[in-house]
């Protein structure tokens, strides 16, 4: 029997754990065999008390510091690793799980042996009609979006499919390409280290893919906190240093360039440009550059795909953003022709 290490990182959860680990409880089943992982990122509203009184069942690894979602998620990561799991679930804490929302995760990773990550659907909550995501989708500029975010989408107009890479706030990951991928970039702290670890796998031949049999409801809050925003531009760079071929880095700079005069604009309008600006900033340390280079030089050395094989899925276009945007609806063209134009020369 497979063994499945159910995580679940936390950072000032506690109103959102009796949701959670009441559904966790409520629909646990025999097969597979699993256990219950909480690493809390040093709450200070009481989430570890709580747990402790009402979940003592529960594996509880408290950290002393705020270690981000990459950091924190790696320690219950490599507890699994360590205790032998065959598959690490991660869930985010405001997520209710359903009735059988794990097996047939486990199944349909069994069932190939290249498939690395395995997605639930993700449905919103309170609105449950609508989703939240189908699996997330990378743009070749290095943003990632959810596909078909708050929109109603019937079951029988799609099949368990290949996606670009998993939502960490519900997926399941084999412990066998953990390994030999890596785990999360802790360098990332936050945001875009599931779409990394994603571009990673499928670099290495691994597959991540949507389990629509598997239902699992978010708590989805979109947060417009301006901090969001300096992890959100500054990750999506390290990202594509990291795994993008030198040539299709060449390729894509002009349409790179030209998004990046609009966003500076955009986060003047908006207020947000010291943030910004200190994205600029980090790339001026040459530090913080040694340290993207020797990541890369293991990536790009271990990788068995080509950039041809690997972005042919990617997107041109941003769609299913919580915020309208009149702007992105006059870019998306242009940037998505170009992309169209530039896929076509990628050889290597």
């Amino acid at each position: 029997m497979r063994k499945v290490a159910i995580i679940i990182l936390t950072y000032n959860g506690k109103k959102y754990l009796p949701s959670l680990l009441g559904s966790l409880f409520e629909f646990n089943d025999t097969q597979p065999e699993t256990k219950i992982i909480v690493v809390d990122n040093n709450s200070t509203d009481d989430t570890v008390e709580s747990i402790r009184e009402n979940f003592p069942q529960i594996t509880l690894l408290p950290q002393s510091q705020n270690l981000g979602f990459a950091s924190g998620n790696n320690i219950g990561i490599k507890y699994a690793i360590d205790n032998g799991f065959d598959y690490v679930m991660l869930l985010n804490q405001d997520t209710i799980v359903t009735e059988n929302f794990l097996k047939p995760l486990v199944d349909q990773a069994e069932s190939d042996k290249t498939i690395a990550a395995v997605q639930s659907k993700l449905m919103l909550y309170p609105l449950t009609e609508l989703t939240n995501s189908l699996g997330n989708v990378i743009h070749y500029l290095g943003f990632g979006y959810t596909y078909g975010h708050k929109t109603k989408i019937q079951d029988t107009r799609y099949k368990i499919q290949e996606i670009n890479y998993c939502s960490g706030a519900a997926c399941l990951l084999k412990v066998s390409a953990l390994k030999e991928v890596g785990l999360f970039d802790d360098d990332l702290f936050m945001y875009h280290e599931d779409l990394d670890l994603g571009w990673r796998f499928k670099l290495k031949g691994y597959k991540n893919v949507v389990c629509l049999d598997s239902i699992v409801y978010h708590q989805y809050e979109f947060s417009r906190s301006i901090q969001k925003y300096y992890f959100m531009e500054r990750n999506r760079f390290i990202v594509m240093w990291k795994n993008y071929k030198l040539a299709t880095i060449f390729l894509i700079l002009p349409a790179l360039i030209l998004m990046e005069l609009g966003l500076l604009v955009f986060s003047f309008k908006n207020g947000w440009w010291r943030k910004k600006l200190q994205v600029y900033l980090y790339f001026v340390n040459p530090v913080n550059w040694l340290k993207i280079f020797q990541k890369r030089k293991i990536i790009q050395n271990s990788r068995v795909l080509s950039d041809k094989e690997v972005v042919k899925e990617f997107s041109g276009l941003i769609e299913h953003q919580e915020i309208e945007s009149q702007l992105l609806k006059i870019i998306n063209p242009v940037f998505d022709l170009y992309w169209q134009i530039i896929k076509m020369l990628i050889f290597w």
